[in-house]
This record gives C-alpha cells, structure tokens and sequence, in this order.
C-alpha cells in the first residue's frame, strides 16, 4: 500500500482508523480498541478527501472505519468495525 504508507510511518500507535465525524461504526471501532487499552491516531476523511480515493483503491474497502494494525514491521489492514471485534477476538 504505498500511497498510504507515509501515514503509516508517521503514525506511533497501536492503530490507524480512518473514519468519518457522522459513523456509529467508526465510535465502536474506537470503543473497543479503548476497551483493549490500545492506542489509536484518528484521521477524519471529511478533512481529507482526495485520501478516501486511495483509501479504496488500495484496500478495495469503501465504508468506514477502515483500521490498520500498525503494531508489527508492516502494517496489516483489518477492515471496518466487525473485522476488528473479530481480529481482537482471535488475534494473529
């Protein structure tokens, strides 16, 4: 995912969650990463909206949240909200 690796790189926490300010999914993403006392950097597509485009074209996903793992060497893309309670649950 090259277009989106300077996000990753920049970013020091456990996770990158790319939401948007109306998502009851992208509140649940947030909720259950805090209730696993893992850290996450938000990054509001409605501020950056030429990002949502690359978003999609290097994760194929188009709903929001879309959250990445970044606590490894690379970064690991999760999917939305259901995909993380599921990748929590049953971690690598």
């Amino acid at each position: 995912m090259p277009q989106l690796h300077e996000w990753f790189e920049r970013t020091k926490t456990d996770f990158l969650v790319f939401s948007q300010t109306i998502c009851p999914y992208c509140n649940k993403a947030k909720r259950v990463l805090d209730s696993k006392n893992l850290s996450y950097t938000e990054v509001n597509l409605d501020h950056h909206e030429s990002l949502r485009s690359i978003i999609v074209e290097e994760t194929g996903h188009r709903t929001v949240p879309v959250i990445f793992d970044l606590r490894d060497e690379r970064a690991l893309f999760i999917g939305g909200s259901d995909n993380l309670d599921e990748y929590l649950r049953y971690p690598y």
